[in-house]
């Protein structure tokens, strides 16, 4: 089989489905989104194979090709994102943090040292009541008794300790 042969036999039509594919499909690892590029240009890659081949044959050489391009797009795609201007726009540089006056609606250490009441028995975990705020928290080992006032010792992330508070 003749590969120059099946490439010159390419009609108008068909070399434009193969030209606007392979660019919707290039698009489509460029930006990555919806998927409507790489769809419509996968679609018009097979109608592109559809019109050009006569036999099976050269169907799957056309497909083989395809996929050589997209191989090498793909390359050339992934080259660019690890050291290029797609790596600029697809990964975030910056970050939103304390330092910079961001707090995240997660953020509980602003209630390390606040008194409160168990509301349910400790048995380590319960919950707890903090100036009508009623947070799941965790002692720092030992059962508390429900309606004990406990003190907020550390917060890490959402696990909130606390321990029973020692009377005057």
């Amino acid at each position: 089989m003749d590969v120059l042969a099946l490439l010159s036999s390419i009609s108008w039509l068909a070399a434009i489905c193969f030209l606007a594919g392979l660019i919707l499909v290039i698009v489509e690892m460029n930006i990555p989104g919806f998927g409507a590029a790489g769809i419509s240009g996968g679609v018009l890659l097979i109608i592109g194979i559809i019109l050009t081949a006569r036999n099976l044959l050269e169907a799957f050489v056309l497909i083989l090709l395809v996929l050589l391009l997209l191989g090498l797009a793909m390359t050339v795609v992934l080259q660019s994102a690890v050291k290029g201007k797609l790596n600029k726009s697809l990964v975030l540089s910056h970050s939103l943090d304390k330092e910079s006056g961001y707090i995240g609606v997660e953020d509980l250490e602003f209630f390390v040292g606040k008194e409160g009441r168990a509301v349910t028995t400790l048995r380590p975990a319960g919950t707890a009541d903090f100036d009508g705020v009623r947070l799941d928290v965790v002692s720092e080992g030992e059962f508390i008794q429900k309606g004990t006032s406990v003190i907020i010792t550390s917060v890490k992330g959402r696990r909130i300790v606390v321990k029973e508070k020692l009377r005057d």
